[in-house]
């Protein structure tokens, strides 16, 4: 079936057509400095499309949400595990349900992270379910960079592999991209060259002119247009618009933006007692706690420190006793108590629990090598192991009992994130204490927010791993099935006292 919906109108006055269609088998790019209009153009576009497609629209900074009022679609909060964001995902698909992923609030590699396993949760459906979804990304070149920036290796390559899977091969599955960049020359290339349908808007420097006008088929010389295009006018070409480039103003829409762009306005009249408002500190700031975010680390730098680390090969004529130079030659438990003492030094830092396992992991193999530790270095995995059995505060007669055990086998269905939760919940629930509170499991995943606690307790139950329930008196308690045990009554809503674990054993 040919729908043609109105995208506003051409350079005559006749209406810009644009087969939906088509546009689901050939995908668009849409490209625009910052105040082209481009928000503008994909809200013209998912209000004109609404009652013929599912969509799906990945919303960094959280425009796009007001589509729920007038068109139903569902707000998906980005803050939640990337399970729980594959899992979100994949109900989608089989429910044919129009959503948003909001990720305002997020730094950038979290950001790449959610949109990465929503869009791998989508692309992952099962195929009796492959139903057409028009997907907007909004600022695509955060998610498919053409070059590293301040984030993880890791992180740029989940996201950039999710982008390109929806690109590439999205078509067959169903799903159709719709991206739109500020800038040509920040995207990656194979993710934009998979599109067919190009709408271009007002662009100043040299190297994404030149860009858009190979894009368009047009003379280089031609490029320089795209400097005096206005607010709103781009220049269309593709199968699902028009066979050569032709301009086009973007028409009205419905629903706005909860941002927008600066307007001027008179300053208020200064009061009185203004230095005393300034200066004055207001006392909810000095109960704020003071959060200092590490710095992201890469990868490769992790990489390199691992492979320093690394015990030297062995000569040709192997000495027993031949260690690396600058090491100390030490038995096997003497080199395991040192390791467990780095460990604890590291984990005893009261913002450790706000730090990624790969900055925490670079600091322990830096401390490894100033106490002169040889052998191998600890893998990234066992080390996060380590973390999250010493985050659970267990102590040595908990971690030598049957239950423990049985609850370490649990904790390896679950990410490698959330085992030191699950685990100190099952520490909570082995030992008859209290449920912990939402702070309390908030800190030992490594965030303030309640409500993230309370949503991974959610996840837990979904999984069929644990039970939540409540007493008489509106406490809760967590039942673990596997275990056989439960928590005391414990008050979500209790604060945080409690210290951070200091029993740093070794548990093997």
């Amino acid at each position: 079936m040919q729908v043609g919906i109105d995208m506003g109108t051409l350079a005559g006055g006749q209406p810009a057509k644009l087969d939906i269609e088509e546009l689901l088998a050939t995908r668009l790019l849409v490209q625009g400095n910052s105040g082209s209009g481009k928000s503008h153009l994909l809200r013209r576009l998912l209000e004109q499309s609404a009652q013929w497609v599912q969509q799906v629209v990945i919303d960094p900074e959280g425009d796009f949400v007001t589509l729920s009022d007038k068109y139903g679609h569902l707000v998906v909060d980005g803050e939640r595990t990337e399970a729980e964001l594959a899992g979100i995902a994949d109900r989608i698909r089989r429910h044919r349900v129009s959503c948003v992923l909001t990720l305002e609030g997020l730094e950038i590699e979290q950001q790449m992270r959610a949109a990465a396993a929503f869009l791998n949760g989508m692309f992952d459906a099962d195929r009796e379910f492959w139903y057409p979804v028009l997907v907007v990304v909004d600022e695509a070149q955060m998610f498919a960079p053409s070059m590293g920036g301040d984030v993880s290796e890791d992180a740029r390559r989940m996201s950039l592999g999710a982008m390109t899977n929806l690109m590439c091969r999205g078509r067959k599955r169903g799903l159709a991209g719709v991206i739109a960049t500020q800038r040509l020359a920040k995207l990656a290339k194979n993710v934009a060259a998979e599109a067919s349908n190009f709408l271009m808007g007002r662009t100043f420097l040299d190297i994404d002119m030149a860009r858009a006008a190979d894009l368009l088929g047009m003379d280089r010389r031609q490029a320089e247009m795209f400097r005096d295009l206005k607010r709103g006018n781009f220049v269309a070409l593709g199968p699902a618009m028009s066979r050569r480039p032709l301009p086009i103003v973007i028409g009205s829409v419905e629903t706005s933006a909860r941002s927008s762009s600066p307007k001027l306005m008179p300053l208020p009249e200064a009061p009185q007692d203004v230095e005393d408002l300034i200066f004055t500190p207001d006392p909810e700031e000095l109960a704020r706690p003071i959060v200092r975010r590490a710095p992201p680390q890469p990868r490769p730098t992790t990489d390199i420190l691992a492979e320093l680390s690394r015990a030297a090969p062995a000569a040709s004529t192997p000495v027993a006793t031949e260690t690396r130079p600058g090491t100390l030659e030490m038995s096997p438990e003497e080199r395991e108590e040192r390791l467990s003492a780095v460990l604890a030094e590291i984990l005893d830092d009261p913002q450790a629990a706000y730090r990624t396992d790969s900055v925490l992991y670079q600091e322990f193999l830096v401390r490894a090598r100033m106490r002169r530790i040889g052998g191998p270095p600890m893998a990234m995995g066992e080390f996060r192991r380590r973390v999250a059995v010493v985050r659970s505060g267990v102590d040595a007669e908990t971690a030598s009992s049957d239950a423990w055990k049985t609850a370490l086998s649990l904790a390896e269905g679950v990410s490698d994130d959330l085992q030191g939760v699950f685990l100190m919940m099952a520490k909570a629930a082995i030992r008859k204490e209290a449920c912990p509170s939402d702070l309390r499991i908030a800190r030992a995943y490594g965030t303030h927010s309640a409500r993230r606690a309370r949503r991974l307790l959610g996840y837990f139950e979904e999984q069929g791993l644990v039970v939540v329930h409540t007493d008489f008196s509106g406490k809760r308690i967590v039942a673990f099935p596997e275990l056989e045990a439960e928590t005391a009554p414990g008050s979500a809503d209790a604060a945080d006292d409690q210290p951070a674990p200091t029993d740093h054993f070794a548990a093997e």
